[in-house]
Formats: structure tokens, C-alpha cells, sequence
């Protein structure tokens, strides 16, 4: 083992690093968890770090760096080579997990304890079609149609979760419960086992089986696990807040008992669980499992300003599953705005914030603009404003709005009822009877549905009569039905006159289409996102106030503008899932409203694990901004709506927007002879007390209250539940009470973990 001996001059550390820094470069040898808070500039103390230890004489053939992915090994490979290119060091090897999978696959083939594979990876086209070959092959008959005319769901389903399966060691069948998964989609857990079976008989691997494959090996052979172990002496992980089982285990055999290990990340922006991530590995696991190693943090923010720091801090709070170190903007970084609108609809604010007239000191374009969503449905009555007003903007998946099928499904059904059949070719009104006889599905089999379009389509008029002409007794009772509804709701709207939204209302509740959505839907959230799509074309074309025929000509105005957008510049829209690791100058997030931030649990979710994890996510879009973060939120007076809108954000009121913006601002302004003594006019918190001791400033003003009453919350007469929405409590035991839902369920509840899943709401 290498000598260690103090700092010197010799080592040249730059005075720009802070003292948080500092202590990780210079830190002995010894295992090592680092809490680096968003912009905290982790990439740059690690390098210095590297340098630190190879010019204290460690062996860089003995050092591993692992990256979490490709781009992040070529920036830290870049930075580190920055930082030593004048030394003369020798650097040490910095891989990818999957590069260091891969490796040890290829020895352990030589040691003959797995099977030779061909050296070309399978690609994402051939595992597609494998599995879409599987998909048809084992799942049930009455899923056939929808399969074949949802092709790309079925597959993404089906690779997503043989990847999953293979982020941990727990049997298929376990996995598939823990997803949630309806019953009727239990054959993706054949299909797992024949996806195997096919690709160990075509001796290929894929991405995932360069982790997979190793691990299990070195798993079930102790020989294997002494022929890894022990290598190293130094190991650095980054980002290892997004560790999944498969990763962790690797990382444990590899180190051994000689291995010193650093892991740097952030439980707090743990957002992947979808992936098998899970913040218990850098919270927990790697502590009780590396010998109690030396804990540090990087607090300093030198991406936001002290307005976003204690938002977000206020927010992420509330979670329990957190170490608790509070983000800290760094005294270099400049202001950050944030504003906070209560407006009754996303779409009109967001045209607000982007017409708003430049700040000349602060110019920002449509590019340094990113509109961050918690789902994509809510991007449709946005993006068709956009395109209204010829608003550039770029979306980084999937073509957008007017493509989705239910867009295209209501499409039709509006030239249908408008009676523009007859000024259409044959082979259009074909598509067009496709579509309107799968919204909601009728219920008939793919060759005997494509036969009624057909028989639909010779016509130019009058659907509904033909429809309603058909042998009913001749089909299956179902199919017969539906079909019945579906003629009924045809001839009820022919020559409708009033808006087009009460249109596609009368029809949604005429042919049951949100239950027909929801019992072909693969999960919960997959259903949810398909009928918010509805909703949200619905209240975009409401607030044209046209009818049928107005509504048809907008679209095609719409879509003519679609077609000649050009890619590149304008506002970028994406989900918050996408974009960690990335900023902007600005970022605008929508939707802080009870249905989707905190999104909604599935029932056999753990509600307080659901709704850290929501804490997590708004956490993460929060501290993507630079200089201006604009929030999204309803009236507080905002009542419950049919389409699942309730109102404000429970989160609204956790990250304290009133304090942050009037101390924020305060800290922002402050100069050197500043008094260090503030009265706020906001309740102060527990949270901002610690912030303003670290900045060296004494807060005066009324304190807030902690929500002490959660202990007694049974005797407010209204209450959140984060699965059930509001409801009034209307009786109570010695140990429990019970509550009256807006859905009219009384459900009744322990008292003993009530607060774990009840909030009282704002008045």
C-alpha cells in the first residue's frame, strides 16, 4: 500500500476550490461517500482528486474510474486531462460500467464459466423484433388487435421489461408484481424466458447482458469472485444515486477487501427507479457494506442563484429518505429569478412568460428556454398553442401533439360528424372508419374489423345509419353493443352545431371511451397518459370556442405549420425524466397541481415512497434553470375538475415561494456593508434559519408553524389523501377514523400512520 503524506505546495491546489473541495482532494485513503448537491461542480473536484492521489504516488493501473455512461466518461476523460496535462502523470483507466461488464464477460469465456458469444452486440432492431416476434407468439387472444395496431408500445413494453429483469437478481416473476402490471400481461414473463432462450441458442449478448451475464457468473462461483477481486486500490463511481442491484454488486466484487471505493452522487435526484435505481444504495447499502466510509458533501451550487437554492430546499425537505445536507449557492453565482403563477390554464402563462419583453442585461432567447413536463400529455394544449402562434420549438421525442393517435382518432371522429365524408377519396375514409372503430375498440377481431371499414368506407354519408342497420344478433354480445352505442352517439352528433368540446364530451360518455381506454391499456400510468391526451386536445380546442367544421380547418392550418417547422432553434420541450444532467438559462415547469406533480399513485403504490419520489422529481426540474425558473400552479380557490385537476400542488406550499423570493432577493442585493440582521415579512422556517446561518445572517420575523397538527389530523373536518384525493372525516374510534371521498367511497384509516399518507389541505 502507498505512503501517504501531507499536503504541500508542491501539489498546487487552485485557489478557486472551496473548502467542501478542498477536504475531498486532500482526504486520506479510505472509503469515501461525497453528497454533491446539483451544479456543485463535482466533475472538476474529482479530477483534481485523481491528481492529488497520483501525485501522492498512487499506481494509476490500480485506480478505476467509472462513469455512468458514455458522454459522461468523455467529459470526465476531457476535464482530467485539463487538469494534468502539464504534470507528466500517467493516467489511470476511466470506464463505463458496461465497458468494465464486458471485459470480465470476455475472461470469464476463457476461464470456460460462460459460453462464447458473438462479438456483435445485438442491436435494439433485432431484440425489437425478437420480441415482437414473442409478443404475438404468447400473449393472450384477446390482446391480438390491440397488438398489432400498437406494434411500438407492445415492444417497448416487452424490451423494457427484459431490461429491468436484468437490473437485479430477482426472478422474473418478482419483477412483474413489483411493476404492477395488469394480470392479463403475465406473459411478459414467458416472454423473458424465451428471449433467453433465443438469444443463449444465437450465442449473442446485449447491452444488458454485459452487466447481467458477469454478475450472475461471478454470483454463483466463488472462484470467479477471487479471480475479480482485489485488483484495485482506488475505485471512483460517479453519479451512483442511479446504481440499480446489477451495478452495486459488480462494484462489490471488483473492490473486494483491498479496493478503496469513492462513490459521488445525490440521493436526492434519484429519479430512475424505472430503471432499477434505488437512492438506499448510496443512502444505506454502500455504508453497511464498505466499512463505514468517510462522508463529505459539495453544498455549493455554482448553477442558481439563492431564490432556487432555498425552494428547493424547503421542498426536498419534507423527504425522509435524504441525507440531509442543504444546497448552498456559491457567493460567484449570479441572481436567479423565479416566479410563481396561479393561472386557471398552463397553455395561457406559457404564452405570457415567453412574450414577456427581454431583460437587455439578461437577454434570453427561445433556445435557452426549456418547458420541463411530468408527463407528455400535458405538452399537447401547449404545443398547439405554440404552433398557433407560430412559436418555434423543438420537442426531443416523438413527432408531437397532432401525431398521437388520439388526436388522430378525434380528427376523424370531427369529419365524420361534420359531414365532410363525401368530399374524400375512397381509401381516406377508410383510415378514417379504422380510427373511429378503435375509440374507443368495438370489440371485433382484427380481420372482421377491418371488413366493417371497408363496408363504412364505400360510403360518403350516413355511417351512423349503416351501422345501425347491422345483424346485431349476429355478433358477439359486446362487439354488438358497442357498435349499437357507436351508431346511436354518430347519429346524435350529425350536424351538431355547438362547441366541439361539448362534441367530443357528448362521445366520450356516450360510448364509455375512457373505460374502453383503460381496459386495453398496459398500466395505470400508460392509461392515464392516453386519456390526459384527450383532455388536453379537448380544452385546447374549448378555448377556440368553434365547432366541428371550425375546429377541422384550425387543424389543418395546424398541421401545415407543423410541416414546415424547422428543427433547431425555439423552446425545448421534454419531460423532467430527460433532462437530468442538463440546464438552461431558463425553465418554465407547468402542472404543480395535484394531478401531476405529485402525479398520482397506483393504488398498491407505497404512497410515501410515490410521493418522495414525485419530491424528487420537481426537485430535479427546479435546479435545472440558470437565471429565471417560472412555476406553473392553479388559484388557490380552484375547485376539483372532471378531468382529475385538483387544484394546487400540495408541494406549492412545502417549498415556501414567498421566504425564497423575499430573502433570496434580499441575499441577492446584499453588499459588504450590508447589516446582518433581516426582519422577513414571510414566516421564517426551520430550513431558512440554517441558510441564513451559513450566509451569516440573523432572521427576525414570525416563525411558522410545523404542521404539528398532522399528530391530530383526524380532527380536521378536510383532508388530502395522496391516493384518494380530498375528503371529509366523518367519524373517528380510538384508533382509527373514517373518510367521506369526492368519489363517494368512506374508507376508514389507522391513526397510527395516517400522516405517512394524509396532508391538510390550503384554505
Amino acid at each position: 500500500m502507498p505512503t501517504h503524506t501531507p499536503e504541500s505546495p508542491a501539489l498546487d491546489l487552485p485557489d478557486f476550490l472551496t473548502d467542501e473541495q478542498r477536504a475531498i482532494v486532500t482526504a486520506g485513503y479510505e472509503h469515501s461517500v461525497i453528497t454533491a448537491v446539483a451544479g456543485s461542480g463535482k466533475t472538476s473536484t474529482l479530477a483534481w482528486r485523481i491528481r492529488y492521489l497520483l501525485q501522492q504516488g498512487h499506481d494509476p493501473s490500480r485506480m478505476l474510474v467509472l462513469m455512468f455512461n458514455r458522454s459522461a466518461r468523455v467529459d470526465f476523460e476531457r476535464k482530467l486531462q485539463q487538469i494534468c496535462h502539464q504534470s507528466g502523470l500517467a493516467l489511470p483507466e476511466i470506464r463505463t460500467y458496461h465497458a468494465m461488464g464486458l471485459r470480465l464477460y470476455k475472461r470469464f469465456v476463457q476461464e470456460g464459466y460462460l459460453p462464447g458469444f458473438s462479438e456483435k452486440i445485438l442491436t435494439e432492431q433485432e431484440i425489437s423484433f425478437q420480441a415482437w416476434l414473442l409478443t404475438r407468439r404468447l400473449a393472450p387472444e384477446d390482446l391480438a388487435d390491440e397488438i398489432r395496431r400498437n406494434k411500438k408500445d407492445f415492444v417497448e413494453t416487452a424490451t423494457g421489461f427484459i431490461d429491468l429483469v436484468k437490473t437485479t437478481l430477482s426472478p422474473a416473476e418478482i419483477v412483474f408484481e413489483e411493476l404492477g402490471y395488469s394480470e392479463k400481461h403475465r406473459y411478459l414473463i414467458d416472454l423473458f424466458h424465451s428471449f433467453e432462450q433465443w438469444r443463449k441458442g444465437q450465442s449473442k449478448i446485449s447491452f444488458a447482458d454485459m452487466l447481467y451475464e458477469p454478475v450472475m457468473a461471478i454470483h454463483q462461483n466463488p472462484p470467479l469472485q477471487r479471480l475479480v477481486g482485489n485488483k484495485m486500490d482506488l475505485i471512483l463511481v460517479d453519479e451512483y444515486q442511479d446504481t440499480n442491484e446489477i451495478q452495486h454488486l459488480l462494484l462489490r466484487y471488483v473492490a473486494g477487501d483491498r479496493a478503496r471505493v469513492t462513490v459521488v452522487g445525490d440521493p436526492d435526484q434519484t429519479i430512475y427507479e424505472f430503471r432499477g435505481a434505488k437512492p438506499e444504495f448510496i443512502l444505506k447499502r454502500f455504508s453497511d457494506e464498505f466499512e463505514s466510509p468517510l462522508e463529505q458533501t459539495l453544498s455549493f451550487t455554482f448553477r442558481y442563484g439563492h431564490r432556487v437554492a432555498l425552494l428547493a430546499n424547503h421542498l426536498i425537505c419534507h423527504n425522509t429518505g435524504r441525507k440531509d445536507v442543504l444546497c448552498q449557492s456559491h457567493p460567484s453565482t449570479p441572481s436567479t429569478e423565479i416566479t410563481l403563477h396561479r393561472a386557471e390554464n398552463d397553455a395561457d402563462a406559457v404564452l405570457q412568460i415567453l412574450g414577456q419583453k427581454a431583460d437587455d442585461a439578461l437577454p434570453i432567447t427561445l433556445a435557452d428556454t426549456a418547458i420541463l413536463f411530468r408527463v407528455w400529455s400535458q405538452s399537447v394544449p401547449i404545443e398547439l398553442r405554440l404552433l398557433a402562434r407560430q412559436i418555434p420549438y423543438r420537442i426531443d421525442a416523438g413527432k408531437g401533439a397532432l401525431f398521437s393517435r388520439e388526436v388522430q382518432a378525434i380528427t376523424a371522429l370531427l369529419k365524420v360528424v361534420s359531414g365532410t365524408l363525401e368530399k374524400l377519396p375512397e381509401e381516406d375514409r377508410l383510415e378514417l372508419a379504422r380510427l373511429l372503430l378503435r375509440f374507443p375498440h368495438v370489440g371485433l377481431k382484427e380481420p372482421e374489423l377491418e371488413q366493417l371499414a371497408r363496408f363504412l368506407a364505400a360510403f360518403a354519408t350516413d355511417w351512423h345509419e349503416h351501422l345501425l342497420a347491422l345483424d346485431f344478433g349476429a355478433l358477439a354480445p359486446m362487439a354488438a353493443r358497442k357498435l349499437r352505442k357507436l351508431g346511436e352517439v354518430l347519429e346524435q352528433l350529425r350536424g351538431y352545431s355547438g362547441s366541439v368540446a361539448g362534441l367530443i364530451t357528448v362521445y366520450a360518455e356516450h360510448t364509455d371511451l375512457y373505460e374502453g381506454v383503460r381496459s386495453l391499456a398496459l398500466t395505470h400510468d400508460n392509461a392515464e397518459e392516453r386519456i390526459d391526451t384527450i383532455h388536453g386536445f379537448r380544452e385546447y380546442l374549448k378555448s377556440l370556442d368553434v365547432n366541428a367544421s371550425g375546429a377541422l380547418a384550425h387543424l389543418k392550418a395546424l398541421r401545415q405549420q407543423a410541416s414546415e417547422k424547422k428543427g433547431g432553434g425555439g423552446v425545448l420541450l421534454s419531460t423532467i425524466h430527460r433532462t437530468k444532467g442538463l440546464e438552461w438559462p431558463q425553465v418554465i415547469i407547468p402542472g404543480l397541481q395535484e394531478k401531476y406533480l405529485p402525479h398520482s399513485p397506483r393504488p398498491q403504490d407505497d404512497a410515501r415512497a410515490s410521493l418522495e419520489s414525485e419530491r424528487r422529481l420537481l426537485y430535479v426540474a427546479m435546479t435545472r434553470t440558470r437565471n429565471k425558473l417560472h412555476l406553473i400552479t392553479r388559484p388557490v380557490s380552484r375547485q376539483p375538475h372532471l378531468d382529475g385537476d385538483q387544484g394546487p400542488s400540495r408541494f406549492v406550499e412545502e417549498f415556501c415561494f414567498e421566504l425564497a423570493n423575499e430573502f433570496g432577493r434580499w441575499l441577492d442585493k446584499r453588499t459588504s456593508d450590508t447589516r446582518h440582521s433581516l426582519k422577513l415579512e414571510a414566516p421564517i422556517t426551520p430550513v431558512s434559519v440554517r441558510y441564513a446561518a451559513r450566509e451569516d445572517v440573523a432572521l427576525e420575523g414570525e416563525v411558522q408553524t410545523s404542521d404539528s397538527s398532522t399528530a391530530l389530523l383526524w380532527q380536521q373536518p378536510r383532508l388530502n389523501h395522496a391516493i384518494f384525493g380530498t375528503g371529509t372525516v366523518i367519524a373517528e374510534d380510538e384508533s382509527s377514523f373514517e373518510v367521506h371521498f369526492g368519489s363517494g367511497e368512506k374508507l376508514n384509516f389507522s391513526k397510527k400512520s395516517a400522516h405517512l399518507y394524509f396532508s391538510i389541505p390550503r384554505q
